[in-house]
C-alpha cells in the first residue's frame, strides 16, 4: 500500500498592527477628503467660493458613502426648508422617530452630507430619521439654525408625534444644535425628547477645555484655526459663552436620558466630559463613551469600531422604551 504523506500547513495571520495599517490605507481616500471639508487654514476660507466648494464636496461625500442598501431615502420640503426621510424598506417601529441634526460647523453641511449618519441611525434602531437642511452662516447666522430646528421639531409635532416619541440625535455642531434645541423648548415650558443622542458635540465656542490644547496633534479632522472660523461666522458679535452658543454653560434641569459619544483623538474631547459632568450634576441620565484611538464623529467611516459605537445607541435606545 502506499503510504501517504502528511505536510502540515501553515497558517500564518495578519497581525493586529497589520490590520491597522491594512484599515488606515482603506479610510485614507475618506479621511483625505472630510479632512479638507472640516480643517479650514484661515478664517478667508469663510469667502463664498471656498465655502461652495465645501458644500458641493459634502453633498458628494454623503452620496457616495452612505450605507442605503435597505433604506429609502424621500426628500421633501417643511415649508421652504429642504428635508428628507430615511426608512426601513422592512417593517420598522412607526411609533417613534428621530430628528437627526448635521454637523458641519454651522456653515457647511446638508442633506448630502447628512445621508450617512442617517441611514446608519435608521439602520440599527429601526426608527425613522428626519434630516433638515438649516440655514448656514455666515449668510444666516445665529439664531437661523436654531429656528429651523424648531421648524423640523414642530413638523413632527404636526404629524401627531408626541414629544417623548421623539429622539433627537446630533453630531458636531448638530450636538450643538440638539442641546440649544432642548434648552429652547424647556424655556418655552415645550415638552422635552424622550433621548438625546450626541456624537462628538461640539458644546463650548469658548474652547476652554485641555483638550484644545493637549489633543491638538492627535487630532486628524480638526484645526483650532478651523474652530475659531465657524464660530466667527456663526457667532457674529454674541459673546462665545452665552449658552445659546455654547450649551455647556447653560440649564439642564429636566432634561432627557443622554447618550455622549466622543473619540480619545479630537480636540473636542473636554467638551463631551465637561457636558456629562454637568449633566451628572442636574441629576440627568447620562453615558458618555470615550472610543480609543478614534476622531471626530468616527461613526461616519465604513470600519468595525464605527459599527460598534452605532449598535451602542441601537442598545441604548433600547432601554429607553
Amino acid at each position: 500500500m502506499e503510504q501517504q504523506s502528511h505536510r502540515r500547513i501553515k497558517v500564518v495571520r495578519p497581525s493586529l498592527a497589520e490590520h491597522k495599517r491594512a484599515e488606515s490605507r482603506r479610510l485614507a481616500p475618506m479621511m483625505r477628503a472630510l479632512k479638507a471639508i472640516h480643517s479650514a487654514t484661515s478664517p478667508e476660507s469663510m469667502a463664498p467660493e471656498d465655502l461652495e466648494r465645501e458644500r458641493r464636496g459634502q453633498e458628494l461625500l454623503g452620496r457616495l458613502v452612505a450605507p442605503m442598501s435597505g433604506i429609502r431615502w424621500t426628500p421633501f420640503t417643511i415649508s421652504d426648508m429642504s428635508a428628507a426621510w430615511a426608512r426601513p424598506e422592512r417593517g420598522h417601529d412607526r411609533k417613534h422617530a428621530i430628528l437627526y441634526c448635521h454637523g458641519g460647523g454651522y456653515t457647511s453641511g446638508n442633506l448630502g452630507y447628512s445621508r450617512v449618519l442617517a441611514s446608519k441611525l435608521t439602520n440599527v434602531t429601526g426608527y425613522e430619521v428626519l434630516s433638515f437642511a438649516y440655514r448656514l452662516a455666515p449668510e444666516h447666522p445665529y439664531p437661523a439654525a436654531v429656528e429651523d430646528a424648531l421648524r423640523a421639531w414642530d413638523h413632527l409635532m404636526y404629524l401627531g408625534y408626541g414629544a417623548r416619541d421623539v429622539i433627537v440625535a446630533g453630531d458636531s455642531a448638530g450636538g450643538n444644535l440638539a442641546l440649544v434645541l432642548c434648552q429652547r423648548l424647556k424655556e418655552a415650558r415645550r415638552r422635552l425628547p424622550a433621548a438625546l443622542i450626541l456624537m462628538s458635540p461640539w458644546t463650548d465656542m469658548t474652547a476652554s477645555g485641555r483638550s484644545y490644547t493637549e489633543r491638538i496633534h492627535l487630532d486628524p479632522m480638526l484645526t483650532m484655526n478651523y474652530i475659531k472660523a465657524v464660530r466667527a461666522a456663526y457667532a457674529q458679535d454674541r459673546p462665545p459663552e452665552d449658552p445659546c452658543l455654547s450649551p455647556l454653560f447653560g440649564s439642564f434641569e429636566g432634561f432627557p436620558p443622554v447618550l455622549i459619544q466622543a473619540g480619545t483623538h479630537e480636540i473636542l474631547l473636554s467638551d463631551s466630559v465637561r457636558l456629562r459632568d454637568r449633566l451628572v450634576q442636574a441629576g440627568i441620565p447620562c453615558r458618555l463613551e470615550v472610543w480609543n484611538d478614534m476622531w471626530h464623529v468616527f461613526q461616519m467611516f465604513p470600519m468595525k469600531k464605527a459599527s460598534e459605537a452605532m449598535e451602542s445607541i441601537g442598545r441604548f435606545l433600547l432601554e429607553q422604551f
